[in-house]
């Protein structure tokens, strides 16, 4: 991880599990080795996954990176 990510940072993130594709969330909650993303960008056809996770995911640090502000 090279830049430091905190709570309110927009971020890209990896697509995982039932996600087909790599979405934009901000940084709602960190853990250790991870953090609570609330997804604001995905793809259309994610709609349904995005619905079922109530639009926030736990993602890895090491596969978010933040986006410029």
């Amino acid at each position: 991880m090279e830049t430091k990510i905190e709570i309110g940072d927009k971020v890209k993130c990896q697509k995982f599990g039932s996600l087909k594709h790599d979405f934009v969330g901000s940084v709602e909650k960190k853990y250790e080795n991870s953090a609570v993303v609330t997804i604001l960008e995905h793809n259309e056809e994610d709609s349904i996954a995005v619905t079922d996770f109530h639009n926030r995911a736990v993602v890895r640090f090491d596969c978010m990176k933040k986006m410029p502000a």
